[in-house]
């Protein structure tokens, strides 16, 4: 009898402790404010729950992200009350998925200075960009106090000025500067030059990742459009997007990326808004219809089976097998999954992950997940990609800013 109390009283002893070290770590552990998905919103995990009180407001609309947050209180088992703390409900999002191939032209905002050279002068060689502080990477914003938007305007203006100096403003950094920049004259051509390769345009291919119906609003690739020589993200001024189609491919191997080979179509199929770090976004009306699938949150993402929709021959969009190896919160916006293919077919196609890819869809549990972004060198196989909720974010935040400028 002794013994058996003994035992009781140990038990409750241990089942008290836990308790009371789930208490404690669930007061501190479990934050004042909690975000939802409106059809997830009933717990935080399998032990702490969450019993709604009154809302305390609502934000946005539907079709560009609504949220609406109330009081709530976060129990134990659903039983022995923990703390109070504000929660956000977001309502689950659905867009259209693509994995369609398309056609970037992208013109950028100012000239960008893509390389510099020295000019052979009687005194010698010397480097007008050196002598002016510039570097590969500014971009020309202005010249004489007339914006410049094409490598065409500025070698017209440098051919005017000849001797004179010129007040040039110039991007770095997203800060703007002013310096007097002045040409050198060369005496085995006989003209004055700037000794400055400048770039205005870029063009390619990359695939469709999502259609947002309630916007209108498109986002692709889930990196930003670089310049090949500097490595820079493009300032974009304006572009569009085009229809595509694929003419061939080059597979890739371990220490060099493969690459789709496509052909652009004259149709215009939308404008470009931004070119930017998780992406490049725009407006559209014609994009052909996908069936609604929903948004995954990024703590939904998990390692595991998925698939990708890519388009890499002429059959157009379709679904291959890969395997989410790694979820990251990794500080870079547009590497926050490691994945790897697995489907044969495509790694007999392409080798695995080429560039034109960039952008295609990863679907796992039935929802829209992420987008293809890099690719492994090394193994092209493997690569990065980024989540899909955060490059729906940045195109309804686009969407309102578009509206926003155009009231």
């Amino acid at each position: 009898m002794v013994k058996s109390i003994k035992v009781i009283r140990t038990v409750m002893l241990t089942v008290t402790s836990v308790l009371l070290c789930l208490l404690v770590y669930g007061f501190y552990a479990v934050p004042d404010e909690l975000y939802c998905i409106s059809d997830k919103r009933e717990s935080v995990n399998e032990i702490y729950t969450i019993t709604y009180g009154k809302k305390i407001s609502s934000v946005g609309q539907r079709n560009t992200g609504q949220s609406d947050k109330y009081e709530a209180e976060v129990s134990l088992l659903n039983v022995i009350p923990v703390k109070r703390s504000s929660v956000t409900v977001k309502n689950r999002d659905y867009v259209e998925i693509s994995g369609e191939l398309f056609g970037l032209r992208l013109f950028t905002e100012g000239v960008m200075i893509v390389g510099t050279d020295e000019v052979d002068t009687e005194t010698g060689a010397v480097s007008p960009a050196k002598s002016a502080g510039l570097q590969k990477g500014d971009v020309i914003y202005s010249l004489n106090g007339t914006k410049v938007k094409t490598s065409q305007q500025v070698s017209e203006i440098f051919l005017k000025a000849g001797a004179e100096a010129l007040t040039m403003e110039y991007l770095r950094d997203d800060k703007l500067n002013t310096v007097k920049f002045s040409l050198a004259y060369s005496v085995s051509e006989g003209k004055y030059k700037a000794g400055l390769w400048i770039r205005d345009s870029a063009a390619g291919i990359g695939t469709m990742t999502f259609y947002d119906v309630g916007t209108g609003m498109f986002a692709s690739l889930g990196h930003g459009v670089c310049d090949v020589d500097t490595g820079e993200i493009l300032p974009l001024s304006n572009g569009d997007i085009v229809s595509a189609y694929i003419s061939g491919c080059y597979k890739g191997k371990s220490g060099k990326a493969g690459e789709l080979c496509g052909a652009f179509n004259p149709e215009v199929k939308g404008q470009l808004l931004c070119n930017c770090e998780t992406g490049v976004y725009g407006k559209t009306d014609k994009i052909s219809a996908k069936s609604l699938m929903p948004v995954a949150a990024k703590s939904e993402v998990k390692t595991g089976k998925a698939q990708i929709i890519s388009t890499v021959d002429k059959n157009g969009p379709e679904y291959y097998d890969i395997e989410i190896t790694k979820v990251t919160d990794s500080s870079s916006q547009n590497k926050n999954m490691v994945i790897k293919v697995t489907d044969n077919k495509l790694i007999e196609k392409t080798g695995g992950i080429v560039q034109g890819m960039s952008g295609s869809p990863i679907i796992q549990d039935n929802m829209l997940v992420g987008a293809v972004t890099h690719v492994f060198v090394s193994d092209p196989t493997q690569g990065y990609a980024i989540f899909a909720e955060t490059m729906l974010e940045k195109a309804r935040s686009l969407y309102r800013e578009d509206l926003s400028a155009a009231s």
